[in-house]
């Protein structure tokens, strides 16, 4: 015979009890979970606070050596300017040391030129002076002067005001001044210029001074106090005043006196010069050049270079253009 199954009733005492139990494991571990969970947070607070408390301590120490940094760096900044400018410094004297060297090596090759021109000058002077002494020629009713002709209606002094000429030669300029209006008991117009072209006397600028007594006195007054801005370089002076005052049919002479040619270059004054005062159909010059030439430099100490300048100058001026040049041995005076 066939045993009939036993039905199970799910809601028996035995599986609520067993529900129960569940339930109150839950609730036990709950209980558990809510006592231990204080211990947990101050656990982590307190490790929180030790995390807090070491970041702080890096930022601190990040900041000291943020600071530390800047420091640093403001001071290399400082010192790349002092280097700059110490190397911008450096640039300047070795661009000075470059332009001295090359100027050093221009005077040297021009000094060597002047020299074998003089020595040349020399030769033929020599050989001229020879000549002529053997000649023995009378001089004519109005020869030179000292070596100078004194055929001139109109003169213009050119002189050099450089601080040179005016501490140790001005006595002897006013001297030799004096002594070359004497030269010239009468002319038909008188005019005084620096060696930068400007006039002594304002009023008659352009223009001739009458030669009058008054006015050779006022002329050789002036002269004691006059000092306008010079740069030891004649070459203004005399193409101003061909420029101005040459005209045909006139006879013209200017005087330079100076003692210094410092700057520019011989042969390019002798061409301008020679393209401005042409020769006429007669082969003279409209203008006459004279030159005294005062030996500062060689006497006082300075560049004598440029006092042979000067003189190798004016000798081939004079020379061109009908004209004397006397080189004094002395300033005359002592000081």
């Amino acid at each position: 015979m066939r045993k009939e199954r036993k039905i199970i009733d799910v809601f028996s005492l035995s599986f609520l009890d067993v529900v129960s139990c569940g339930f109150g494991a839950i609730i036990l571990l709950l209980v558990l979970s809510k006592v231990s969970e204080p211990l947990v947070r101050e656990k982590i607070s307190r490790d929180l606070r030790g995390e807090v408390q070491r970041l702080e301590q890096q930022l601190v120490a990040i900041r000291d050596n943020a600071k530390s940094a800047k420091r640093e760096l403001a001071l290399s900044k400082r010192q790349l300017a002092a280097r700059s400018l110490q190397l911008e410094k450096l640039q300047q004297e070795l661009a000075v040391l470059k332009a001295k060297y090359s100027a050093g090596r221009l005077d040297v090759t021009a000094r060597q030129r002047i020299k074998a021109q003089m020595e040349t000058a020399l030769q033929k002077l020599t050989v001229e002076m020879r000549r002529l002494q053997a000649q023995k020629i009378p001089s004519p009713p109005d020869s030179p002067i000292g070596g100078v002709p004194v055929d001139s209606e109109y003169i213009i002094f050119v002189i050099d005001t450089s601080g040179s000429m005016q501490r140790y030669a001005w006595p002897l300029v006013r001297r030799k001044m004096a002594e070359t209006l004497a030269v010239y008991p009468h002319v038909k117009g008188i005019q005084v210029m620096n060696d930068m072209g400007d006039y002594m006397f304002s009023q008659y600028a352009g223009r001739w001074i009458p030669d009058t007594p008054a006015r050779r006195r006022a002329i050789l007054k002036r002269l004691a106090s006059w000092s306008p801005f010079s740069n030891s370089s004649p070459v203004e002076g005399i193409t101003r005043a061909i420029r101005r005052f040459h005209t045909p049919g006139r006879r013209i002479s200017i005087y330079v006196l100076g003692d210094d040619f410092s700057r520019g270059s011989i042969q390019a004054v002798i061409d301008t010069v020679d393209r401005l005062n042409r020769a006429g159909p007669d082969g003279k010059r409209l203008v006459r050049i004279h030159a005294i030439g005062f030996p500062v430099l060689l006497l006082k100490g300075g560049a004598e270079e440029n006092a042979a300048r000067f003189a190798a100058l004016m000798r081939r001026l004079a020379l061109d253009n009908n004209g004397s040049f006397v080189g004094l041995s002395g300033l005359g005076v002592h000081r």
